[in-house]
């Protein structure tokens, strides 16, 4: 029955979305999704977060100089940084390379960068989380990333590449929502707005167990708490946040 439910439900959300669905079958919403829709959206849903989840995040990272190399110096590596919500956490001084598959983000992460000149950039990359060939191997101290996982193509390479760029010691940051539990009411609505929702934002998965690929990743330590950020109304309530060491 509840089977049945979800479909029921998922038929009536993609009858609400239908001018989406006939622009994505004509080709059209991909490309505007991906130049206008999706970092106008995502800068505006990352100021939500951003208020509800200012004080994870400032502890998350409070151990960042933690991980400085012997020199002193701090690498941090950033995959999908689209507007930059995360600089204002990184410790004076730290050196910055940003990547995103995107790269129509430049005018939100040019006004992060402006508010956040305690942080050094390196440089820009367009990259997909699965294929850092760019960033030389063991050569950042830090991996930082971000509702990422979410719409990777794929997890389980994304944290093989996290693994490659860490230097011995190094450690990886994540704040990552996920799947609810699965015999709650939250999970339920994920799985009834999941094919339209993915539609929409650039393909966002509400229902991955991210938690279960970092448990399985070959880090030597991992530090991971679930947590609940409210956001009203929004199917991306559940969380996992902490870092792992390489």
């Amino acid at each position: 029955m509840t089977e049945v439910s979800i479909l029921f439900l998922r038929a009536c959300l993609a009858l609400l979305a239908m001018p989406i669905y006939v622009l994505s079958f004509l080709g059209i919403w991909e490309p505007f999704c991906k130049k206008i829709f999706f970092p106008f959206f995502l800068e505006k849903i990352s100021a939500v977060h951003e208020r509800k989840a200012k004080k994870q995040k400032q502890e998350l990272f409070r151990n960042l100089p933690d991980f400085a190399s012997s020199s002193g110096e701090l690498r941090l590596l950033e995959i999908g940084t689209g507007h930059g919500a995360n600089f204002q956490f990184y410790p004076p001084g730290c050196k910055v390379t940003c990547t995103d598959i995107n790269p129509n983000f430049q005018q939100g992460l040019l006004r992060s960068m402006n508010k956040n000149q305690h942080v050094h950039y390196e440089r820009f990359l367009v990259a997909a989380g699965e294929d850092l060939h760019q960033v030389p191997s063991g050569s950042v101290d830090a991996v930082i990333c971000t509702l990422v996982l979410c719409s990777v193509h794929n997890v389980n390479n994304t944290l093989k590449e996290v693994q490659r760029v860490l230097r011995p010691g190094g450690a990886f940051y994540f704040l990552e929502h996920v799947a609810a539990d699965p015999s709650s009411w939250k999970y339920f609505w994920q799985q009834i707005c999941y094919p339209t929702w993915k539609l929409i934002f650039d393909g966002c998965c509400l229902t991955r167990e991210i938690w279960k690929n970092l448990e399985q990743a070959n880090f030597s330590e991992l530090s991971l708490q679930h947590i609940s950020i409210p956001l009203p109304w929004m199917p991306i309530q559940p969380h996992i946040i902490g870092f792992a060491v390489k």
